[in-house]
C-alpha cells in the first residue's frame, strides 16, 4: 500500500552572523509537484526583491529543469528537500518535507 503523505513547505530568511530567522511563508500541499510549485513561487518572490546580481542564482534555479526533476524525485522518495540561496548577509531556505497524512 503506498504511503499517503502531505508536504510541508516553508520559506525562511536567516542572518547567519547573528542567528536570527524570519519566516517568509509556510504551506501544506498534497503532492511533490505542488510542493515544488510552491517553492518556485516563493523563490520568484524572493528573486524579485533582490538586486539583480544576487537574484541570478534564484533565476538560474527557477529555469533549471534538471534541478526540479531532482527535487521531485527526492520528495517522492519521502525525503526532505532544501534549496538555499545566499545574498551577502542573508540566507534564504526553501524547504519541503513529507509529513504523514492524518487519517480521518
Amino acid at each position: 500500500m503506498p504511503v499517503s503523505r502531505l508536504y510541508q513547505c516553508e520559506a525562511i530568511a536567516s542572518t547567519p552572523d547573528d542567528g536570527r530567522t524570519f519566516p517568509l511563508g509556510i504551506h501544506t500541499v498534497g503532492s511533490p509537484r505542488l510542493a515544488l510549485r510552491w517553492l518556485r513561487q516563493r523563490a520568484r518572490h524572493i528573486g524579485d526583491q533582490l538586486d539583480p546580481p544576487a537574484a541570478r542564482p534564484v533565476l538560474a534555479w527557477l529555469h533549471d529543469d534538471q534541478a526540479h526533476e531532482h527535487a521531485l524525485a527526492v520528495l517522492a522518495s519521502g525525503t526532505h528537500y532544501t534549496h538555499t540561496v545566499f545574498d551577502d548577509a542573508v540566507r534564504y531556505l526553501l524547504t519541503a518535507r513529507p509529513i504523514p497524512r492524518p487519517y480521518p
